[in-house]
Order: structure tokens, then sequence, then C-alpha cells
């Protein structure tokens, strides 16, 4: 079977030079291993993402020269795959729901690092601090029927105590110079939020079951991302998902050597192609052949 690439933005604003790095280099190793390249569209969060936006990523990717198999998958129309995949999870005691808000998680930390440091995922952000694995059935049935927000969580501590000695392989290269069979450290992200009451997925649930379902061989995606991938093989192997490879590669930075954003216009393909920049110009920006 050829190898099966994807790329998949989300349509919250305009491409950038770090998109367009991503896109042009899965499409390359696709051409080059006589493989097959796959477009999806990541638009489960509705109060962000735009038709507009999603009609201008198809217009970038086309005048970079890259071509996609169709249909393309967006997020949007797929809900239910999202959805048996939480109801397993959750016929099997995984998945708890948490009732704090944002504003009181802040606070519930702050309480906690008035004694030491609370401890903090790859991304910096503090772990859940709160107490909601510990409620009854009853009360969360009550407070789910009283109609306030919740956020549907992974109990690591029971998920990872069922996938012991978790590994990817990694053709990339992670922050650390992590490489070859890599160790999954899925525990480091505390119990990561799987959906909200008002959108019925999150990343980490949608693109694991996205490139099971799609067929994807070889995920290849930005450094940024390099951790997250203990969360993925969890869940690849809590829903029993094939395993791609992982080949995260470097980040285009701008000068002053951070992430790009979708609200950097100096790097914007769109505001660069009205410039008069041409494709081949995008590939010498990107430092791409």
């Amino acid at each position: 079977m050829p190898p099966v690439f994807r790329f998949a933005p989300s349509p919250n604003g305009h491409l950038h030079l770090g998109h367009a790095y991503s896109a042009l280099l899965n499409f390359d190793l696709a051409r080059q291993s006589g493989g097959r390249f796959l477009l999806r569209i990541e638009d489960i969060d509705a109060t962000r993402c735009r038709p507009e936006f999603e009609a201008a990523i198809y217009q970038d990717l086309a005048w970079l020269g890259i071509a996609w198999e169709t249909p393309v998958r967006r997020q949007s129309e797929h809900l239910a795959d999202y959805r048996a995949a939480l109801e397993k999870l959750s016929a099997e005691g995984l998945v708890y729901p948490g009732f704090e808000s944002r504003a009181e998680i802040a606070r519930l930390v702050a309480q906690r690092e008035a004694d030491a440091p609370w401890p903090r995922d790859p991304d910096g952000a503090p772990l859940y601090p709160g107490a909601a694995k510990s409620l009854s059935p009853d009360q969360r049935r009550r407070l789910i029927e009283s109609d306030i927000p919740y956020a549907l969580r992974l109990d690591m501590a029971a998920a990872s105590a069922r996938a012991s000695g978790l590994n990817w392989v990694e053709r990339g290269e992670g922050p650390d110079g992590e490489t070859g069979i890599v160790a999954a450290r899925p525990e480091a992200w505390g119990d990561v939020i799987l959906a909200r009451k008002e959108t019925p997925t999150s990343y980490h649930l949608s693109v694991a079951i996205d490139d099971a379902l799609q067929g994807v061989t070889d995920v290849v995606r930005g450094a940024d991302l390099f951790w997250s991938t203990s969360v993925h093989r969890l869940l690849q192997h809590l829903l029993d998902l094939p395993q791609p490879t992982y080949r995260h590669h470097r980040l285009i930075l701008d000068g002053e050597g951070r992430k790009l954003s979708k609200s950097t216009a100096a790097t914007g393909i769109r505001e660069l192609r009205a410039g008069g920049a041409a494709p081949a110009d995008i590939r010498r920006l990107v430092g791409l052949p």
C-alpha cells in the first residue's frame, strides 16, 4: 500500500509561511514516495472557523501548486465518529465531566501554587486541578441536568494504567533531539479535555480518529506538536486504532524567533501573493527546493 500523507489546517484565519512549509513538505514527500496526499479541514471550533477562510485555504494551496484528493474531509461533517469514540471510552470508565470554568480552574491553580509550584503540561498550561473525578454518578447527572457548561476529560491515571510502555517511531526530531523510537509520556498532560458540552470533540480526539479513518500512514507536522503525540498514541491504543509514523519538522519563525501567527500579515500567503511573490519564492522563503 502506498503511504498516505495529510495537511490539516483550521479555517480560523489565512495561511502563513509556516502552513505553506508543512503543506509543501507533505505534498513533496507524497510525490517522492509514490504516495497519496490528503487535505483535511479541522473546523470543529464553530465560533472561530469561517467559510471564507476555508475557501482561502483552497485558493492558497492551489496557487502553491498543491493538488489533493477529493472529497476533502471536514470535521464538522463527522461528529458522529467522535461521539462513538467518546461513548466507547465512557463505557470503559475512562471519561468524566468537569464543571469548573476556566476562571475557576485558574483560581484553584493559584491556591495550590501558594504552597508549591503546580505541575504543567509540555505546553506550559497547568494540569487540571479540580476534583470532578470524585463526584458520584448522581452528582454528575444533577449537574449535567442543570444545564451548566462542562468538559469531558480523560481519566489519565486509569487510561495510562491500561497502556504502559507506549512509544512511536519518529523520523524527524523532537525539541531535545529525540528521534527513532520515542517513549510516550501521556501522563505529562494530566486529564486532557476530549470534548465540551458545546463542542463534541477536541483536537486530540479528532486527530486520532481522523488519521485512522483516512488511512494516514505518515503524520508530518510542526515540532510544537511533538509531545502531543503522547496523547494521540494513548488514544490510538485505547480505541484500537492503527499507529502511523511521525515526522515533526522545524517551525518557521518570525524575525524575533517566535512561532508565526495567523494574524501576522507580513508572512501571510495571500499578502505575499498580492505583493507579487511567486510559488517558487514561497519555497525559497521556507527553505524548500
